[in-house]
């Protein structure tokens, strides 16, 4: 493990020093002015997220064509208790209820049933939502047991409902299964979790790796094609590099109970502050206390449901980075291992290089701006950011290629040419984007360094569309550093500008963006058309078809 990790280090670095150099050599002519050195700067910051993305991405692939045929199911037999633990916050039990239906009867099915109860553990707080979901519940006792407990407040946010359960409600229990209010798994899924944490009794948390369920949204649809490739290859390197020391994602894992309770009680920030990202730390402390974190990067039984449109994934995007920036809090935190620390680290870079991607356009634009003696270097500059690029999305683009390589993988996506269309598409919506959300992650960023708290809303999991006023009121920002940025460009003439589109293009139309992603009619077209359609999709479809022949 010591020299996988190192081989890792080893790649990403060498990744960074490749883009630096060209970097360096493109904006040297004329001088270091102020803004070159900014870039410069910009880049160095960002490149260790940069280098580890392509290190992922690259070991991932290898990793998973390396990985030979997959294990046959384990055998169902002495499976620990099990309590099915979904936490719920004034949300739509008619969206959360039916899921978990089919799975107690997938599991009855099975023969594992016996195993398992469900507990729905409500942390709401609307009235009118408190009497939705007790009639639910009460609807959902006619065909399944279930055990409902609601608390009087939020304290401590999810990490406290989980805790508050495991104290009291949790007795004969061996492990749960950890759900959100989105969460789908099938059987076969749950069960894999189940046996793999019965087979090791070194095992804390068995983490799986979660996809998009199918979207008729556009705006999810393209969001959840790349996040299931650059997913699927980013999870296969973390498992293989860090072993029994990976991450949790706070969902669709299983968790033993006993060491949980004992040492996964979180400590309060400074300032008597709760932590809102509860979940890497809670691998973290299980970890130092001698417990494996083991993630199976499997992707076939475990969803999730994605963000309807922009707003939604905005105001998601800024509560992780609000709660993982909470982790420099905690990296002195006593009884943590070097990979609980680094996982911690590694959640906070997911975050803190963005900034610097818009600082780096904004640089750029006034050095094209000011410098009127040195014309602006097309050819380099064009080869440096698609390297940097390349390099940054590498695990998405090593997934694609996993699939290209594999023609029954090409097929689960309708085909060669469907699957390319939907990667095309991905790769425009992917870059306009990340241009558009980094001026909110920046602006959230300094926010955070002056010292704004942060909080943890209800979210909004049902599609709707965006109308053209609340897309400008909420995006104006974009639109006008977009507008200045590529004013400063176009002073160094045309070049300067297509330089830029694919960098920062996402900032011009933000607001346009917002809105059609988030049309019903685009969503429509793009599920009749099939594009970015996943697998799951594309076997619902091939079996409405074949019912009707």
């Amino acid at each position: 493990m010591i020299r996988r990790r190192l081989l890792l280090l080893l790649i990403a670095v060498c990744v960074a020093i490749v883009i630096a150099v060209p970097l360096v050599w493109t904006l040297a002519p004329g001088g270091w002015t102020p803004a070159k050195v900014v870039m410069l700067i910009s880049y160095l910051c960002a490149a260790p997220w940069v280098g580890l993305c392509f290190a992922n991405g690259l070991t991932g692939f290898i990793a998973r064509l390396a990985g030979g045929d997959p294990e046959p199911p384990a055998a169902i037999a002495n499976l620990p208790r099990t309590a099915i633990a979904v936490t719920v916050r004034n949300e739509d039990m008619t969206a959360v209820l039916p899921p978990l239906r089919t799975l107690l009867d997938e599991l009855e099915a099975a023969g594992a049933g016996d195993s398992f109860a469900l507990f729905i553990l409500s942390d709401t707080n609307d009235s009118a939502a408190v009497t939705a979901e007790e009639q639910a519940v009460e609807a959902f006792r006619a065909h399944h047991p279930v055990n409902y407990r609601r608390r009087a407040n939020n304290e401590g946010f999810k990490a406290g409902n989980i805790m508050d359960f495991l104290d009291h409600h949790a007795g004969g229990f061996t492990v749960m299964l950890v759900l959100d209010a989105d969460s789908r798994m099938s059987a076969r899924a749950v069960l894999r979790l189940v046996t793999t944490m019965r087979d090791d009794p070194t095992l804390g948390i068995v983490q799986h790796l979660t996809v998009g369920l199918p979207a008729s949204s556009a705006f999810p649809r393209f969001f959840q094609f790349g996040m299931r490739a650059g997913m699927r290859s980013w999870a296969t390197a973390q498992a293989w590099w860090q072993g029994d020391e990976a991450c949790y994602w706070g969902h669709n894992a299983v968790i033993r109970i006993a060491p949980f309770r004992a040492h996964c009680r979180l400590p309060l920030l400074p300032g008597g502050i709760p932590i809102l990202s509860h979940d890497q730390v809670e691998a973290a402390l299980l970890s130092g206390a001698g417990w494996g974190v083991r993630l199976l990067a499997e992707e076939d039984g475990s969803a999730e449901a994605n963000p309807p449109a922009l707003p939604e994934f905005t105001y998601r995007e800024l509560r992780w980075l609000a709660g993982n920036f909470q982790y420099r809090h905690l990296l002195g935190l006593p009884g943590l291992r070097t990979m609980g620390r680094w996982q911690l680290v590694q959640a906070i870079m997911l975050f803190a290089g963005t900034p610097f991607y818009l600082v780096l356009f904004a640089a750029a634009a006034f050095a094209a701006a000011t410098d009127g003696t040195s014309p602006f270097p097309a050819g380099p500059a064009l080869a440096v950011t698609l390297a940097w690029s390349a390099a940054l999305y590498a695990p998405k683009w090593f997934g694609y290629l996993e699939i290209l390589l594999q023609r029954d993988q090409r097929e689960r996506y309708g085909g060669t040419a469907r699957f390319l269309a939907g990667m095309a598409a991905e790769t425009m919506f992917t870059l306009l984007l990340d241009a558009i959300t980094a001026v909110g992650k920046t602006i959230a960023t300094a926010q955070i360094a002056l010292g704004r708290r942060a909080g943890w809303a209800p979210q909004n999991r049902a599609d709707r569309g965006v109308t053209w006023g609340e897309a400008a009121r909420l995006f104006w920002p974009q639109t006008l550093i977009g507008i200045i940025g590529f004013a400063g460009l176009a002073t160094s003439g045309w070049k300067a500008v297509l330089w830029g589109l694919p960098l920062a293009g996402g900032l011009l139309v933000s607001i346009p963006f917002c809105v059609l992603t988030a049309s019903p009619a685009l969503g429509a077209r793009c599920a009749r058309w099939g594009l970015a359609a996943i697998p799951e999709e594309i076997g619902q479809t091939r079996r409405r078809h074949s019912w009707r022949v």
